[in-house]
């Protein structure tokens, strides 16, 4: 949202209050299959959400993300499992593995650029689940089963206000000095040094805050499943499908990759459920489709579509033509 005219900016504010007040009141109103999709879409939400900041704002591909939601999903998976503490404990611990690992791993692998970076951190999460197979703390291979609560109403809130959480946060980037320093970064990281910019210390400050609510988000699900394996929560599809959801709703913006993240979820449940054979090629040639006309995603379209009209598609298609 950029600033305005204050009385549309008060607008927008009160509509995205009402529609964050609608999905705080679906448990009470819909059924549990309702509330179940819910969990999974705001969840994934938080993951897009989560890589918007070091993919999109800071310019780094990052395909580990999955590395610190298999961490948080372990840290509260540990704590309730091995040592029976309390769930809010667990996501503390949840939260501290995947902020440390992120800060020891951004010094390293953050000196790395583009495809370079790119598939360092896709071999993480290979890694990670060969090492916690074997940690006989982690279950190995077997996995970990956690305590039944079988309350869907409260995870459903508790994934629903961290996503809330983490769009503020991207909201405070959009507009902060720190923001605007991963913005240079992402532009130009010679030139954002030049000016006085301390790349390293932006890039791994949001690497460790991506790692942040994308670890909360594992502790969550974690709890909410009730079993985990390695297998399971480090898988590589994840950090895909969170990837495909933040450049599909617009990287580098603020409800972007939320809107891709609902609006995709949604197309998946759909065609999951009329036609389960071809699901996944037509989410894929959704996908495509959307990447050849609006490369810059949904929010871009928005902003720009207006003016533009069909020309806007087209200079598309001409502009990033394979």
């Amino acid at each position: 949202m950029r600033a305005g005219n204050p009385a549309r900016s008060a607008a927008r504010w009160i509509a995205l209050a009402a529609v964050v007040a609608l999905l705080a009141a679906l448990p009470w109103c819909g059924n549990a299959v309702l509330v179940q999709f819910g969990i999974s879409a705001l969840l994934l939400a938080t993951l897009a959400q989560g890589w918007n900041i070091i993919g999109g704002y800071a310019g780094y591909p990052s395909f580990g993300n999955s590395v610190f939601y298999g961490l948080g999903a372990y840290g509260v998976a540990i704590a309730m499992a091995q040592y029976q503490l309390p769930f809010w404990v667990g996501m503390l611990l949840a939260l501290g593995l995947g902020v440390a690992f992120a800060g020891l791993l951004g010094l390293a692998v953050l000196r790395l650029r583009g495809h370079y970076f790119a598939i360092c951190t896709l071999g993480l999460a290979l890694v990670m689940t060969a090492i916690v197979s074997n940690l006989p703390l982690a279950g190995g291979n077997i996995g970990l089963v956690l305590p039944l609560l079988g309350n869907a109403a409260l995870f459903y809130e508790l994934a629903l206000g961290l996503l809330v959480l983490a769009t503020l946060t991207v909201f405070w980037l959009a507009r902060s000095r720190f923001g605007l320093g991963l913005i240079a970064i992402r532009e130009n990281e010679e030139g954002a040094a030049v000016m006085g910019v301390n790349t390293t210390l932006y890039k791994v400050l949001a690497f460790m805050l991506s790692a942040a609510f994308t670890a909360l988000a594992g502790g969550i699900y974690a709890y909410y499943i009730t079993y985990i394996d390695p297998a399971g929560v480090f898988d590589l599809a994840l950090n895909v499908k969170m990837i495909i959801m933040a450049v599909f709703g617009g990287p580098g913006s603020v409800l972007g990759p939320v809107l891709g993240a609902f609006i995709l979820s949604v197309i998946s449940e759909i065609l999951a459920t009329k036609v389960t054979s071809v699901a996944s090629m037509f989410f894929g040639i959704v996908i495509v489709v959307a990447v050849v006309f609006m490369p810059r995603g949904i929010s871009h379209l928005v902003a720009h579509v207006r003016q533009a009209g069909w020309r806007y598609f087209v200079d598309n298609v001409r502009a990033h033509r394979l």
